[in-house]
């Protein structure tokens, strides 16, 4: 090879490694929120996916299990699943991020359900409940 062949190697190498490194300043990027809704017009999510989205946590995170029985680190509000259009005063508007979860997923179904109704549209629901939360390895607090 000819000097001037290593030399256009050379650069065209350091060329690549600044544009690798210039390509992400160093910021973490925010876990994508899901957004493919279900027929009944909220978003399931797994537990894989709401811990991706917690160290940027944008959402209001609800318990609607009852009885007490743990809460996810971050909780922002316990609500009742039965009760939860009666305390709407608790939540954001309709159009900001919610995160409803239970222990097995099935009152926070019907939450999520009642709150799509009410025209609440970035509704999302733990897929499984805390169950599949601590069966991924998080953490359950007051267990």
């Amino acid at each position: 090879m000819s000097r001037k062949t290593i030399l256009l190697i050379g650069a065209f190498l350091i060329l690549a490694l600044l544009v690798a490194a210039c390509s992400n300043s160093g910021q973490p990027t925010a876990a994508p929120v899901p957004s493919a809704k279900n027929a009944d017009g909220y978003t399931d999510i797994s537990a894989e996916q709401l811990a991706e989205m917690m160290p940027d946590k944008d959402f209001t995170l609800v318990n609607v299990h009852i009885p007490f029985a743990g809460d996810i680190p971050q909780t922002d509000v316990s609500i009742p699943y039965d009760t939860i259009t009666q305390h709407l005063d608790q939540l954001p508007g309709k159009g900001d991020p919610i995160v409803l979860y239970c222990r097995s997923g099935n009152m926070s179904t019907q939450a999520a359900k009642a709150l799509a109704e009410l025209g609440y549209t970035n509704v999302m629901e733990l897929d499984g409940g805390f169950d599949a939360w601590k069966a991924a390895g998080n953490v359950l607090l007051g267990q």
